[in-house]
């Protein structure tokens, strides 16, 4: 699908500005219409589709893209968690962070490191000094934080 160059720019400046990728923000908006439940599963695909999509870039030899999409994923099962968990919609950066924590309360401590791991691949993503194997460490780990949401939300595959 491509988008008249007005739509697309408007779509680029609001996700920008809320701190999200340009996919994230229109999902956000297809999805507000949706209760809670059907909202998380909707996020859960769309992190496994990132994730997907990842590791074709991997393959493909970029880093950065694979890197961002890897935290694209995260914060998308912590969304879809939050979602489903409460009903809430996290809106910031902040937000969540800290749902990743309630998120770690019950599904267990590793999650931090899934989350550090998708945070080093956001930083990377601008910086550019990760390498091939820990990109492929921190996918690993991301991957284990998507399916293990998909499996709670009743999404598994």
């Amino acid at each position: 699908m491509e988008l008249p160059q007005t739509i697309a720019r408007i779509v680029l400046e609001r996700a920008k500005a809320e701190g999200v990728s340009p996919e994230e923000f229109l999902l956000d908006l297809l999805t507000r219409d949706l209760d809670p439940p059907a909202r998380a599963r909707e996020y859960i695909r769309a992190a496994r589709e990132l994730l997907d999509a990842a590791y074709g870039e991997l393959a493909e030899g970029d880093i950065r893209q694979a890197s961002e999409k890897a935290w694209g994923a995260a914060a998308l099962a912590v969304k879809a968690y939050a979602h489903w968990k409460e009903g809430v919609r996290l809106t910031s950066h902040g937000d969540l962070w800290r749902y990743k924590s309630r998120a770690a309360e019950e599904l267990g401590d590793w999650v931090h490191d899934a989350w550090a791991q998708a945070n080093a691949m956001h930083i990377n993503f601008y910086e550019g000094w990760a390498d091939r194997t820990s990109v492929e460490k921190a996918l690993e780990r991301v991957r284990r934080l998507v399916e293990e949401v998909a499996r709670r939300i009743g999404e598994a595959q």
